[in-house]
């Protein structure tokens, strides 16, 4: 019978990195990669009101996750 709480403990480890690499892409992410700045990203600034949404950011790290999620998952 397999150890369920091994199993459970490696799932809190995987999600325990992707969050630390999340956080660091966050952190550093806009300084050393210009995300947050790229054509696309539409920002509008009006008197008190600013709005800011990174379209070209998120369909560029759609990309990204997308073919490393398609290269990691293929046996």
């Amino acid at each position: 019978m397999p150890n369920p709480s091994g199993a459970l403990g490696r799932l809190f480890m995987v999600t325990g990195l992707c969050l630390l690499l999340i956080g660091i892409l966050f952190h550093w992410g806009g300084k050393i990669f210009g995300l947050g700045r790229l054509p696309g990203d539409i920002l509008i600034r009006r008197g008190n009101f600013t709005f800011y949404f990174p379209l070209g950011t998120c369909i560029l790290l759609s990309i990204v996750v997308s073919l490393a999620l398609a290269l990691f998952s293929r046996r």
